[in-house]
């Protein structure tokens, strides 16, 4: 964006006071106008006029100035064919191939064309949410009614440049709430700072040139970034899956590298992960050997797990419960709390942007109390675990349930979060509706350590997660100031030129 927007204000390369003005090639394109009728004037309107100053041999002209707008008309439905009967037919970006200026292709054709296009002429969307979109028609073509065709009788490469840096106006111009459009007025009215022919192709030179090393620019970073996102999956991955010998050396490398590899907040949520994993593993703290271990009712008969010796090996199915959630008909809901009645808790309202529903005491048939754990049971929010709140919930919900003397609630969130039970429900919801029930739980087993050792790990996880948070805090405030910071530097580029200041200034 901020090349074009050097490109089209005389800032990208030096000028010639050589070169021919731009005056006397909107001289030329008025008399080869003048013959064909055209009469849509060159000059630009005080309401259009854009606020930078231009370089001397430049001219202000608008786009219906130099060049020729046809609007696209589509034919009738029952002339439309794919067996090559009559003449291509252009739609809109179904036609279109990747990039600004890539060449339309043939996907069906018209035998009744209405408006043409010519080859070589620049196509713009008008209409919907593709208004903005630009191609080059590779062929003679019959536009349909979301398409308008650029046609100029000069090396236009500077205009298709212009247009491009142009899309986000032309697309604020689009007109109708339902399905904006962008009118052929609108169009040829843009204001347009033309500079010298030879001034043109050394712009558009230029403009390739750069464009091409942002192309490299882009690839190496995303080379960089995909670089460093498999070492920093690498290091993680060998917490995720510990080997006892190596952890510790493994854990302070991962640590030591952390800062070097993660350089976005989006990164942050894998590091979340993995402390969470290694909580439920009993490897983020040490074990006391005077912590009083899991009864032994609670411990499975079979199977066990890779875990210290204090730590039993549960099933969810025998050791935990469920209750499934419930609601009235909505005609009951209301949306203000009043006496006698009760906040249903909703799947949305668990989110950024509540919206309380409230409902009779008398029909809430499934009750929650603050400090209690729901998960979603439904949809896309199977396996969310949620802080419950006083009230009710519905049906997309259930409440999970425990010996109290064996589980502490805040382990009981981790461990709900973690894989021993995040996986096992993503396997059970199978079926479009997706969604688990009681019996899902029965084979999912699961470690659990002493009382004792549940609080430190808690203690241990928040005092990470607070550093996951000012982590992906500093990421995020990082990356806004770099955009600040360059905004500032563009527009102070793009600012112009206070000659007198500058003269003052010497």
């Amino acid at each position: 964006r901020f090349i074009l927007d050097l490109a089209v204000r005389g800032k990208l390369v030096p000028q010639d006071p050589n070169d021919e003005p731009a005056s006397e090639l909107l001289k030329r394109i008025a008399k080869e106008k003048a013959p064909l009728g055209v009469k849509r004037g060159a000059n630009v309107s005080v309401g259009n006029m854009p606020d930078f100053a231009i370089p001397s041999g430049w001219a202000w002209t608008t786009l219906g100035g130099v060049s020729t707008v046809t609007m696209g008309q589509s034919p009738p439905g029952d002339t439309y064919n794919t067996s090559g009967d009559g003449v291509p037919l252009i739609n809109g970006p179904v036609e279109f191939t990747a990039g600004p200026f890539g060449q339309t292709v043939v996907n069906q054709y018209t035998t009744a064309p209405t408006n043409y296009c010519e080859q070589g002429d620049f196509l713009i969307c008008v209409r919907g949410s593709t208004t903005g979109r630009t191609n080059i028609a590779a062929f003679r073509a019959c536009i349909g009614r979301g398409v308008a065709a650029i046609h100029s009788s000069f090396d236009d490469g500077f205009v298709r440049l212009f247009i491009w840096k142009a899309r986000y106006e032309i697309i604020g111009m689009g007109r109708g709430i339902a399905f904006p459009s962008v009118s052929k007025t609108q169009i040829e009215d843009l204001a347009l700072p033309l500079p010298p022919l030879a001034e043109q192709h050394r712009i558009v030179a230029k403009v390739d040139e750069l464009m091409g090393l942002c192309d490299r620019l882009e690839a190496a970073r995303a080379g960089c970034e995909a670089a460093r996102d498999r070492l920093a999956a690498a290091s993680l991955s060998r917490l995720n899956a510990p080997d006892p010998e190596t952890l510790e050396a493994d854990a302070h490398f991962a640590l030591d590298a952390l800062p070097a590899l993660t350089t976005r907040p989006d990164q942050i949520k894998r590091l979340r992960q993995t402390i969470l994993n290694l909580a439920v593993r009993g490897k983020l703290v040490p074990q006391d050997p005077n912590d009083e271990p899991v009864a032994k009712r609670y411990q499975k008969e079979l199977g066990g797990a890779e875990i210290p010796a204090s730590w039993r090996v549960l099933n969810f199915g025998k050791f935990c419960d469920i209750e499934g959630g419930n609601q009235p008909p909505k005609s009951q809901f209301i949306d203000e709390p009043r006496k006698g009645y009760v906040r249903l808790l909703q799947i949305r309202d668990l989110g950024e942007r509540p919206v309380p529903v409230y409902i009779p005491i008398a029909s809430a048939r499934s009750l929650c109390k603050e400090g209690e754990i729901l998960i979603g049971r439904y949809g896309a929010s199977v396996g969310k675990v949620f802080w419950a709140q006083d009230g009710a919930y519905n049906v997309a919900m259930a409440k999970f349930i425990w010996p109290d003397d064996a589980l502490i609630a805040q382990f009981a969130f981790l461990l709900l979060k973690s894989e021993y039970l995040q996986g096992p429900l993503a396997a059970a919801t199978r079926s479009a509706q997706a969604g688990f029930n009681k019996g899902d739980l029965a084979p999912i087993d699961f470690p659990l350590p002493p009382l004792a050792e549940q609080h430190r790990i808690v203690a241990k996880v928040d005092a990470l997660m607070a550093l996951c948070d000012r982590l992906e805090a500093s990421l995020t405030a990082t990356a806004a100031t770099r955009r600040r910071l360059l905004d500032a530097l563009l527009a102070e580029a793009l600012a112009p030129v206070d000659v007198a200041e500058m003269e003052a200034a010497e």
